[in-house]
């Protein structure tokens, strides 16, 4: 069992930094055929242009003009949208200062988050609220967010289509928040944000802009670090950095 524990940790640290591609479930496999192209000589799949999500459907947008974020939540909380609400106990929306400068962005809520509906409040919210507190930001000052509101099973990575359907609700979170920085956790939170196929590695340490105004930075998850000491060291030059680029924006 201790053996098998081991092997589950050095895979997850794997899709950690080299993403969910690596790991294709079965049924995501299948999928993804339906929706594809396959193409045997490359043994690759190409995945077809998908439709306009339906979320975008003039009968149901009226949460696209919501004025703030409680009418916001209020219009969203009970979607089934896809299939991550049928063993939601929570719709996890995100808490923080509705006027924040920074956004800190995760994955997606997990056990504790699903229980009480807030996110980042278990190990790895802990983790976090200390990460934040050392580049002197309190949770109360930032606004705390994930890619997909509803927690996956076994707290698995979200699916491309659960991450599609539900990002347009984080876009209007960002428009009415209208933060100057982000700060994305992890390689979920980062390749659902800023659409790159590049490794976790590879986004580390650069400046990336989100609809040509907000700056972007990306660095490991807390649970990831929580699974893996040593990257605490890599976490804490991100971060350093990141406080470091608040500053010159907030400054001029």
């Amino acid at each position: 069992m201790k053996e098998k524990q081991n092997y589950i940790s050095v895979l997850l640290d794997q899709m950690e930094i080299f993403g969910n591609d690596l790991f294709i479930s079965k049924e995501e496999l299948f999928k993804n055929k339906l929706n594809s192209n396959y193409n045997s000589e490359n043994q690759v799949l190409i995945v077809s242009e998908q439709k306009e999500n339906s979320i975008f459907s003039s009968e149901n947008n009226d949460w696209s003009d919501s004025k703030d974020l409680n009418e916001l939540f209020t219009k969203i909380k009970n979607c089934t949208k896809c299939s991550l609400h049928k063993n939601r106990t929570n719709f996890v929306f995100g808490s923080g200062n509705p006027n924040a400068d920074v956004m800190v962005i995760g994955e997606g809520p997990g056990a504790e988050e699903d229980k009480q509906g807030l996110p980042f409040v278990g190990r790895a919210g802990q983790l976090l609220t200390e990460i934040l507190k050392s580049i002197k930001f309190s949770r109360d000052e930032v606004y705390i967010a994930n890619i997909v509101k509803c927690r996956p099973p076994e707290n698995r990575t979200p699916f491309q289509d659960e991450m599609e359907t539900c990002f347009p609700y984080l876009e209007k979170q960002i428009e009415l928040i209208k933060p100057k920085l982000i700060l994305c956790l992890g390689l979920t939170a980062a390749k659902g944000l800023l659409k790159k196929k590049e490794s976790l590695t590879a986004l580390r340490g650069k400046v990336f802009n989100y609809r040509n105004s907000i700056k972007v930075m990306v660095t490991f998850h807390p649970a990831a670090l929580l699974r893996n000491p040593n990257w605490k060291k890599d976490c804490w030059k991100d971060v350093q950095e990141f406080r470091k680029l608040y500053e010159e924006i907030i400054n001029n």
